[in-house]
């Protein structure tokens, strides 16, 4: 836990209570206001205009979408503070670094995820990793059929599975959020595969042991980086790159999950409005706000709503006629 010791110290604690008792974790932000703590008490200043642009020049080394991330963290400081303060300073979001153009997700094709599976199965074994193919072969497909973050998947036990349900049990994720997500009868099967693959060659398959084993010394499964890093290698090998011919995000299995979701449900003339809450209940999101955030407007998504909407409302539409036609 962070002392602070400025003049803005007991508004920092005050401020992390409550946004924890909202269920936030906040260690980034703990981090930064700790920064800024340290800079203000070195100097005995309170936090005014002077204060945090100098507070800011010690921040130029880092890229612009991270300055305005740790500024605006500071800024949600002084919203907070100027409930009880109303003269207090508020930095202007207008002076901060410009936003950063978001990444336009990868949606993976049904072909690609295929070419992905076959690839993984060629991946060699190795005594750092006993099963870095079947690994990597289940990581696809329980990534790509139900758009788990990387991290709820790298810390995935053996006993977070339930044969009987076939349901994995998410502990304790984004927003301490806990759900079971239901599997499909062949991802439960990948699941069980790799199981018995790691029983029958007297590997860890313990119920406390990570679902994605990794390495003997020291027994563990895979950090998150080099989780990121085995999948941005396995991309590399296969050859699936992105529209901008850059390598794929593990997080684009998720928006794809979320995009082809959608599609299922056009496709099966479903109402999607009212199947949303149930996926974003399936992602562990505490709102569908936060769910439309991965529903990306791509072509066969375009193309599924336009017709959907021509079957509703095309009736409606009339185009000229002729010459002297109504409009």
């Amino acid at each position: 836990m962070t002392t602070f010791s400025s003049g803005l110290s007991a508004c920092i604690r005050s401020y992390l209570t409550l946004k924890r008792a909202l269920g936030r974790q906040y260690a980034a932000e703990e981090w930064v206001l700790g920064h800024l703590d340290r800079f203000l008490a070195g100097r005995g200043v309170d936090l005014v205009a002077e204060t945090f642009a100098a507070w800011c020049l010690t921040l130029q080394h880092l890229a612009s979408g991270t300055r305005r991330a740790r500024m605006r963290i500071v800024r949600n400081l002084c919203l907070y503070r100027r409930r009880g303060e109303p003269d207090c300073f508020v930095p202007d979001v207008r002076l901060f670094p410009p936003v950063h153009q978001a990444i336009r997700p990868h949606i993976f094709t049904d072909r690609e995820i295929v070419h992905l599976l076959a690839v993984a199965r060629t991946l060699a074994h190795s005594s750092r990793s006993p099963v870095r193919p079947e690994n990597m072969r289940l990581a696809i497909v329980v990534l790509s059929t139900t758009g788990l973050r990387r991290g709820e998947l790298t810390r995935l036990t053996v006993g977070d599975y339930d044969p009987p349900q076939r349901t994995l049990a998410i502990r304790e994720s984004k927003f301490h959020k806990s759900r079971l997500v239901p599997l499909s009868a062949d991802t439960a099967r990948e699941v069980e595969h790799l199981i018995e693959i790691r029983d029958r060659r007297r590997l860890p398959a313990g119920s406390e042991t990570p679902l994605l084993w990794h390495r003997p010394l020291p027994a563990s499964g895979y950090s998150g980086g080099s989780f990121g890093g085995a999948m941005r290698a396995l991309f590399r090998r296969a050859g699936v790159r992105t529209a901008t011919g850059h390598l794929p995000r593990t997080h684009d299995f998720r928006h794809a999950f979320a995009v082809n979701a959608l599609l299922r449900w056009y496709r099966a003339g479903l109402d999607v409005q009212a199947k949303l809450p149930f996926l974003a209940a399936y992602m562990g999101h505490v709102s569908i706000v936060s769910t439309a955030y991965y529903l990306q407007f791509v072509e066969p998504l375009a193309a599924a709503a336009s017709a959907r909407f021509a079957d509703h409302c095309g009736d409606l539409i009339t185009g000229p006629t002729g010459a002297g036609g109504a409009r």
